[in-house]
């Protein structure tokens, strides 16, 4: 027993070296971590010292754009006085250009010169609306470039750069600014030269127009007075204003655009009448016999008529189909569809859609 004991108190004692190793094991990492520290420490030192030095060359870098920015408000602002300048002599120029057109509509040489004129103010007007574009671009840039400036305080030779590209921009828009304006100076100069001439030109188109007009309107009461001899006073044909108004039920089916036969026979005496009074036009008349297709405002929906657009459009076409087959020239026949968007009477009983629902014929001039 006594030795037993002996032994433990000797295996107590041994456990000391274990804990002297750990000790000796945590100073080293100490000593380490230390270390590393210290190491840090300089490497920081020696990055702070070189970002002070960078941030000294931006400030420099940021004092030259901004003086570079001044110069291109300045250059900005007399650009724009001149564009308004130029806006104003523009409008000037196109006024003029579209009095020149309205005269010598019927001249061919007259009217070659002045499409050449207004040809080259729309490229002047085409060129002076992109270069303002490009300006307002350009403005929106520079305003850009400040606020990131105001903000970050941060500049690099990318954005140097791009500030002299803009300058060089500017200078290039400049210049054709300067040839605009050269262009509108001699395009004004032509414009005055040609006056005296149109003036008189537009005094001798009006009176042939006026006389045309006149002409037109003799043929037009004859066309009507004819046929009010052959259709007489039969129900579903009335005259309203200078045009013939055929109720639909008269010629087609419901939701039909197929000419029935009842209305291809009263169709053939109008065609008759139509085509002898069309032979005793002058050649240098240019008219035109309208036909108009209306419907009621009940809606349809085929596969064939999605709506009445289309139904009151196909009407139409049958009619002129059918007065073109009758010997009446073609390229003086038109035909167009209104739908139900242009009724004669607003009611919404079955007279008033009844009513609504027609072809309407009237004889005009292009």
């Amino acid at each position: 027993m006594p030795m037993a004991r002996r032994r433990g108190g000797r295996s107590g004692i041994n456990i000391w070296p274990g804990f002297v190793d750990a000790l000796a094991s945590l100073l080293l990492v100490i000593i380490f971590v230390l270390l590393a520290f210290v190491l840090t420490q300089f490497y920081l030192g020696q990055v702070l010292s070189g970002r002070d030095q960078t941030i000294s060359r931006l400030s420099r870098q940021l004092n030259e754009l901004t003086d570079l920015l001044d110069i291109e408000r300045r250059s900005n602002a007399e650009l724009k006085v001149n564009i308004g300048r130029l806006t104003d002599q523009l409008q000037a120029s196109t006024a003029t250009r579209d009095q020149l057109q309205a005269q010598v509509n019927q001249n061919g040489t007259d009217r070659q010169q002045v499409a050449m004129l207004q040809h080259d103010v729309d490229a002047l007007k085409a060129l002076k609306e992109e270069l303002e574009k490009k300006l307002a671009a350009m403005g929106a840039q520079a305003g850009e470039a400040q606020g990131q400036l105001a903000q970050e305080r941060k500049l690099s030779e990318e954005a140097r750069a791009e500030a002299a590209l803009l300058h060089q921009q500017m200078e290039a828009m400049r210049q054709e600014l300067a040839r605009i304006a050269a262009a509108l100076e001699a395009s004004e100069t032509l414009s005055s030269e040609q006056k005296v001439q149109i003036a008189d030109l537009g005094k001798r188109l009006n009176a042939a127009l006026a006389s045309k007009v006149e002409e037109l309107a003799r043929y037009r009461s004859e066309f009507f007075g004819r046929l009010r001899k052959v259709l007489g006073d039969r129900p579903g044909i009335r005259i309203e204003g200078d045009r013939f108004v055929f109720q639909s039920e008269l010629l087609f089916a419901s939701g039909s655009a197929e000419l029935g036969a009842d209305g291809q026979a009263q169709l053939s005496q109008l065609a008759r009448t139509l085509v002898d009074v069309t032979k005793q036009i002058p050649s240098d008349i240019n008219w035109v016999l309208r036909i108009d297709g209306h419907t009621d405002k009940v809606p349809i929906k085929s596969d064939r008529f999605p709506s009445n657009w289309e139904l009151s459009t196909a009407r139409a076409v049958s009619v002129v189909k059918f007065l073109g087959a009758q010997g009446i020239p073609q390229d003086h026949l038109a035909a167009a569809g209104f739908g139900e968007f242009q009724p004669i009477d607003k009611g919404d009983d079955e007279a008033a859609r009844k009513k609504n629902r027609r072809i309407e014929i009237r004889l005009d001039q292009r």
